[in-house]
Order: C-alpha cells, then structure tokens, then sequence
C-alpha cells in the first residue's frame, strides 16, 4: 500500500501541474472569442459609458497578464469570483447546481454499468449466436446515436405521445428517467462491448479451463473466474464514462432543462460570463482527475496483484 500511496501522492502533484495548463488554456480561449462581454451583458440599448463603466468593473480593461493573476489569485484562496450575469459568486452558482448534475451522471453510469456488463457477459458466454449478434447491433447503434437525437425522441415518445414521464425540469423522481436514460445509452453500450471483448480474452485462458475441468459450477467460472479477472478495463471504461457523462451532460441538460452545472455552462457561454466559465472548467478538471485517483485505488482492490 506504500507503493500505491506514493503513486497518488506523485498523481495530485502532477494533477496540480494539468490543473494550472487548463487555467491558462480557458483564460485564454474566452479572451480571443469574438464579441465584447461589456456589450452584451450591458445590452444593446447602453451607451457607450455605460459599456466603460462594466468593462472597468470586470476588469476586462486591465492587460491580459493582470487579469489572470486576479483569477489565479482568487483561485488560490478558494474564490472563482462573482458571476457578471447574477451578481452572485460563481462559488455559490456552481455548488448549487452541481448535485444535480452529479446525481444524474451518477445514476446514468449505475444503470449503464450494470446494463452493459450483464449484456457483455452474456454475449461472450454465447458468442456468434443469435443474442450475440443482436446484443452487438444495439450495443452499436447505442454509440453511434447522438445525445440530443435520442433525447427528443425520447421525449416524443414517452412525454408527448404516451405521456408516461415529464418532458423536463426536475420536479418528482420521474424527472430524472429520461435525461438518465439519455445518457446511460451510449454508456451501456460501451460497456457491454468492452466487456464482451474482454471477456473472450479471459475465457481462453488455461485457468479457466482448469475450473471448469475440476467441476466448478457455470456461475462461478463466469463470475469469480471469468468476470473478476476480465474487470479491470471494465472499470477503466465505466470511469472514464462518468467522466464523460459529466461532460455530456451540457447537452441533456439543455434538451431536458435539468438544473445542473452543463445548463450553466450553456448559458454562462451564451452571456460571455467568464467568472463562471472559467470556474466550471475548473471543477470540470478537478472532478477528472480525483475520479482517476479513485480509479487508481479501485484497481488495487479488484486485483491485489496490481502493485505500483
């Protein structure tokens, strides 16, 4: 376990060094966007003082070298800053919408993990046969689907045709089946390709034909056997996935207007609201890379053999 707190420990280090590379990275991209952010959070109807006086209080009329070390400064000391559009700290913005997003990732990433093992395990332990093939096709047509698609067709058929679930908001613990629904299906069926795949590869190998020849029940070769040995690019995917449903989420949030931190982010964009941008970016990174620590650690408890 030495090994592995060291390994950690040598993780944030350099987490710190990424973390630093992405504030630079979205200070400046937000600069270079066309459109004056005084402008369009003042309105088209202010006058051109009036435009001064909110590019002065932003800071945006300061040098760019100055403006980043007043966001870095803050950072440091925990403060992101205070959202142009709400006047509110873009602290308390993003604590308040982040258990939403968090909470439907979360859920998208149960249902699709235990959908897409249950799926890939089965199509390995009947490979080339009929479910197989069918399990394969879904699992592709799952990936190639887009999010937004899936999502209005999933609102046309059962919020406005059969009327069996709200279309959006997040009102009643209905609210959340069709946005996780949305997301769960790319990851279900990333999952249950990875799974099959790597499945295939454990049920080649000698041991497992060893448990088999000692008379070991079907279950145990294929679970404690086959699926414990076959886990650990499984749980890279699913880890990378909630990852990435954290990310996705910008566009089901949007399409079912889910209160989360993607629907901020769409918004913040929209209103050239860097404070909050830049904050949201951040966290972004920061959940990424606390998940690959975990993910470090989950290793270490699915194979005791892994040592780093």
């Amino acid at each position: 376990m030495k090994g592995t707190a060291a390994h950690i420990v040598r993780t944030l280090l350099l987490s710190l060094i990424t973390l630093f590379g992405v504030s630079v990275l979205i200070f400046l991209m937000l600069r270079v966007l066309p459109g004056d952010p005084a402008r369009v959070l003042a309105g088209l109807d202010a006058s051109a003082e009036q435009v001064d006086r909110l590019r002065a209080q932003l800071g945006l009329d300061q040098p760019l070298l100055s403006q980043y070390w007043s966001f870095i400064s803050g950072v440091l000391q925990g403060d992101l800053g205070e959202s142009a559009r709400t006047s509110r700290p873009v602290v308390t913005e993003i604590v308040a919408r982040l258990p939403a997003t968090l909470t439907l990732a979360a859920v998208a990433t149960l249902v699709g993990s235990l959908i897409g093992v249950t799926a890939g395990v089965i199509a390995a332990v009947r490979r080339n046969s009929v479910l197989d093939h069918v399990i394969s096709g879904v699992a592709m047509a799952g990936v190639s689907m887009p999010v937004y698609w899936l999502g209005l067709l999933l609102i046309l058929v059962f919020a406005v045709t059969l009327g069996w679930l709200p279309a959006a908001g997040s009102e009643g613990p209905l609210s959340i089946v069709l946005p996780a629904g949305t997301l769960a299906a790319f990851s279900t069926a990333l999952v249950s390709r990875m799974t099959r795949a790597s499945m295939l590869e454990v049920l080649g190998q000698d041991f497992i034909r060893t448990a088999q020849a000692k008379g070991a029940p079907p279950s145990t070769v294929i679970i404690r056997h086959g699926l414990r040995n076959a886990f650990i690019p499984v749980l890279t995917v699913i880890s990378l996935q909630f990852g990435a449903l954290l990310g996705g989420a910008v566009l089901t949030e949007t399409v079912f207007g889910w209160p989360g931190i993607g629907r901020l982010m769409v918004d913040s964009i929209a209103a050239r609201d860097f404070a909050v941008v830049q904050g949201l970016v951040l966290v972004y990174a920061t959940l990424f890379i606390l998940l690959n620590v975990i993910v470090d650690v989950l290793y270490v408890v699915v194979d005791p053999r892994i040592r780093y």
